[in-house]
């Protein structure tokens, strides 16, 4: 058994993911579901044998410091796939995600139309959020698909590590992945500002410095996409806040209320009819939005977009409950999903 063979059936069988343990047989992801990929179990031997040809000897000393390590792996049929190695209790395991070989568009993806609008804009800060798997990366590569597809832009990717790859069209685009092509985040993000983009995606903003920086480069005249992950918009708006020493929260609440143009909070669930489809929350920094940041009322979000569907908000609740009555989800995984599931029911009545 080698690892291009258990890629070439993660493959065929459409799964999202595959995962090695030791002690466990192969297992793949399908639509959310956990399968066994035949019935041996896993020594370490199998996994290292399974693991460690793919490296490079720079990778491998990389593991060895950190015990774990992110990579981007092609198989041989083409299709590429986001690679953590990690060690559990001394052994060595590894989890794949499949990426798909095409980009999907905005209305393939199921996405609000106002991601369009995102597209044309020329400066700002726009947020894809959720719990990790939840399609945040391919929700960005969409858009900026979209952008690369329609207007005459600059674009520069940080990601750890790249996961889909452009082809060439109206735009510049540069992807530059961790440890391969620069060596930290900081670096990559000081360095953005002089390479002339007018695009910025950051694969994560995962601490202080990601964040700063992102809220630096937007605030600069550029349009930037970033990911976090965070359950709601009102939730990601304080995760950004209190990242930052409380004398300097008044500022950055300042800072956020200018740049911020809009956050999409999503979540993939299993499709009925096959597949998976997704949910979403829509926040669109209106003047009353912006307002609420600057004054640090972000409590009053959630009310702002309920009651702002006409300007294209729309809270996680009503995307559900639309997905509940076009048969795709049940009742029950919409209640299990939102973090308000009293008014699933009230809506849905």
């Amino acid at each position: 058994m080698v690892i291009e063979d258990l890629l070439d059936l993660t493959i065929k069988r459409n799964a999202s993911d595959l995962h090695l343990t030791v002690d466990y047989p192969p297992v793949i992801r399908v639509d959310g579901r956990l399968s066994n990929l035949g019935t041996v179990d896993l020594t370490d031997e199998m996994c290292e044998n399974l693991i460690m040809p793919i490296l490079t000897d720079t990778q491998k000393n990389l593991l060895k410091r950190d015990k774990e390590l992110d990579l981007s792996y092609t198989h041989s049929s083409g299709n590429r796939f986001r690679i953590n190695i990690f060690y559990e209790r001394g052994h060595l395991a590894g989890a794949f995600r499949l990426i798909p070989s095409t980009i999907r568009s905005i209305e393939e993806l199921g996405l609000p139309p106002i991601a369009h609008e995102f597209a044309k804009l020329s400066q700002g800060l726009i947020l894809v959020t959720g719990p990790t798997g939840q399609g945040k990366t391919t929700t960005l590569a969409s858009i900026i698909k979209e952008i690369n597809e329609l207007y005459s832009r600059n674009i520069i990717t940080i990601e750890d590590p790249i996961e889909y790859i452009f082809p060439k069209a109206k735009s510049i685009v540069s992807q530059r992945e961790l440890e391969q092509d620069t060596l930290t985040w900081e670096n990559a993000l000081r360095s953005a500002l002089r390479q002339d983009p007018n695009v910025v995606l950051i694969g994560e903003m995962r601490d202080y410095e990601t964040i700063s920086s992102a809220i630096t480069i937007a605030e600069t005249g550029h349009l930037v996409f970033a990911t976090l992950h965070t359950n709601s918009a009102a939730q990601t708006i304080d995760r950004i806040i209190d990242v930052f020493p409380e004398n300097q929260q008044n500022q950055v609440r300042s800072q956020l209320a200018s740049i911020l143009e809009g956050i999409i909070s999503q979540r993939l669930l299993e499709n009925l009819l096959g597949g998976r489809v997704i949910a979403t929350e829509v926040l669109l920094a209106t003047p009353a939005v912006r307002n609420v940041i600057r004054e640090g009322k972000t409590y009053q979000i959630d009310n702002i977009i309920q009651t702002s569907g006409d300007l294209g908000m729309i809270t996680l609740e009503k995307s559900l409950v639309k997905l509940v009555r076009e048969g795709k989800i049940t009742l029950e995984t919409a209640q299990s999903v939102s973090l308000r599931p009293d008014e699933i029911i009230r809506l849905f009545k």
